[in-house]
C-alpha cells in the first residue's frame, strides 16, 4: 500500500497555491514568471531595451537567487550555499550560450521545487516567526515571493513587447 502525503494545513495550503499561481499554475492576474518565459530564446533573453538596463536573463537568475534566499530562511540554512557565484543580480555564465539559458531556466525551477518543499514542511506555528535577520514574518515572506514573482512576469511580459518592436 502505497503511503499518502500528509495534508498540508489551511494556511500552508494556501501559500503553496499563491506560490504556485505566481510561478507555474493559472491565476487570475494573467501570466506567471514559469510562462513569460515559455519559448524565450538564449538571444531572446540577453536583449536589453537600454544600456544598463536589466534583460531577462537576469531576471531569471535574481528570481531564482531569492527564491533561494527565502527558502533558506525558512530552514535556517547558512547563506553562501547558492550554486552560483553572487547574490541578487548575478553575473551570467561567459559565454551565455543556449544550453546555458536553459541550464539557468532549470535552475529556477528547481529553486522554485526546493521553496516549495520549505513550505511544506513548515509547522503552522512557524508563520508567525520572523526568520533570524528578518523583520517580517515567515508568512509574509512566502506570499511576498510570490508578489515578486509577479512583479517580475509583469518586467519580462514589457521586454517582450518592446523587444518586438
Amino acid at each position: 500500500m502505497a503511503m499518502s502525503k500528509p495534508v498540508p494545513s489551511p494556511e500552508i495550503a494556501l501559500l503553496l497555491r499563491i506560490l504556485d499561481e505566481a510561478y507555474d499554475r493559472k491565476g487570475w492576474h494573467g501570466p506567471t514568471l514559469r510562462g513569460a518565459i515559455r519559448r524565450v530564446s538564449a538571444e531572446e533573453a540577453l536583449w536589453r531595451p537600454q544600456p544598463g538596463r536589466h534583460h531577462i536573463w537576469e531576471i531569471v537568475l535574481h528570481t531564482a537567487y531569492w527564491k533561494y534566499a527565502v527558502r533558506r530562511r525558512l530552514r535556517g540554512e547558512k547563506r553562501g550555499s547558492f550554486s552560483r557565484k553572487g547574490s541578487n543580480w548575478l553575473a551570467l555564465p561567459q559565454p551565455p550560450t543556449v544550453a546555458a539559458w536553459r541550464a539557468d531556466v532549470a535552475l529556477l525551477d528547481a529553486v522554485h521545487r526546493e521553496l516549495r518543499d520549505a513550505v511544506v514542511e513548515l509547522a503552522p506555528a512557524r508563520l508567525r516567526e520572523k526568520s533570524k535577520g528578518s523583520e517580517w514574518e515567515n508568512a509574509a515572506v512566502i506570499y511576498g515571493i510570490a508578489a515578486h514573482d509577479v512583479y517580475h512576469t509583469g518586467q519580462i511580459q514589457l521586454l517582450k513587447r518592446l523587444q518586438r518592436r
